[in-house]
C-alpha cells in the first residue's frame, strides 16, 4: 500500500473516534452532527495536503535553504512548476527565488546591452580566487544584492566590485558537489574554452553546448537578447 492509500486509510478511520467525540458534544440535531463531522474531516484532509504531500515537504525545505541563502554564495532551487520544452520552470524558479531581482536573477529582458558587461550568458568561467568551473547564467552591470550580503562577502578594500558587473554562475559539482550558484564580481572571473559543466539544472538554462559556450534556452535568450 503506497503512502496516499494509507494517509487515506488513517483519514477514514479516524472518523470513527471523531462521530463519537461529536456525539459528545452538546448538539441538538443530527444535521449539526453531520455538518461538525464534514467540518473534522475537511480540516484533517487540509492538513494532509498542506502538510503531509511531498509538494508541501519539498516547499518546506526550500524555505529552510533559502534561509541561509546567499551568505557565501547563493545556492541553486527549485521549482514544482513543469513544461514540456523547459523553459517556463526557469522563469518561475527565478521570480520564486528573488522576487527583487538580487542576484543576476531579475527577468527584466537587458536590452539594451550596457557596454561595461565583459562576459555574455553561456560562456563557460574559473573563478580566479576559489579555482572553480561554472557557467554565467545571468548578470547586473554592477551588484544587486540585499545590503546585509554585499558586506558580508564584498571587503571594504573592494569598493569597485559594487560598481562593476556581476554574474550569476551554476558552479560545476564536480568542484562544489553541493550544487550551488554564485554571484561574482567580473575582475574574479576568467573565460575558458572547450570545457563543460556539470550541475543538476543545466538542462534548465540551456539547450545545448557548441564547444565553446552553452546556448541559452529561448526563455534565457528573451532576457539577455544580445548575450547571442
Amino acid at each position: 500500500m503506497d503512502r496516499r492509500a494509507m494517509l487515506h486509510l488513517g483519514l477514514l478511520l479516524l472518523a470513527v473516534p471523531v462521530q463519537y467525540l461529536v456525539t459528545k458534544i452538546v448538539i441538538s440535531t443530527e444535521a449539526q452532527r453531520s455538518y461538525a463531522i464534514r467540518n473534522l474531516l475537511s480540516s484533517a484532509l487540509g492538513f494532509k495536503n498542506n502538510y503531509l504531500s511531498w509538494k508541501s515537504w519539498k516547499k518546506w525545505c526550500i524555505n529552510i535553504l533559502q534561509t541561509f541563502k546567499y551568505t557565501d554564495s547563493p545556492e541553486d532551487s527549485f521549482d514544482d512548476t513543469e513544461d514540456e520544452n523547459g523553459e517556463s520552470p526557469a522563469i518561475e524558479v527565478m521570480r520564486y527565488n528573488a522576487p527583487k531581482g538580487y542576484f543576476g536573477e531579475s527577468t527584466d529582458p537587458r536590452t539594451p546591452r550596457a557596454p561595461e558587461v565583459k562576459y555574455r550568458v553561456g560562456q563557460v568561467i574559473k573563478h580566479k580566487m576559489w579555482g572553480y568551473k561554472g557557467v554565467i547564467i545571468g548578470w547586473d552591470k554592477s551588484a544587486k544584492a540585499p545590503e546585509f550580503w554585499l558586506k558580508h562577502n564584498h571587503p571594504a578594500d573592494k569598493p569597485q566590485w559594487r560598481k562593476m558587473p556581476n554574474y550569476a554562475i551554476l558552479v560545476d559539482t564536480r568542484d562544489r558537489l553541493v550544487p550551488q550558484v554564485t554571484y561574482v564580481p567580473e575582475e574574479n572571473i576568467e573565460i575558458i574554452s572547450n570545457t563543460r559543466i556539470l550541475h543538476p539544472s543545466l538542462d534548465t538554462y540551456f539547450e545545448g553546448f557548441d564547444g565553446a559556450q552553452y546556448i541559452p534556452r529561448p526563455w534565457l535568450k528573451s532576457i539577455y537578447p544580445h548575450d547571442s
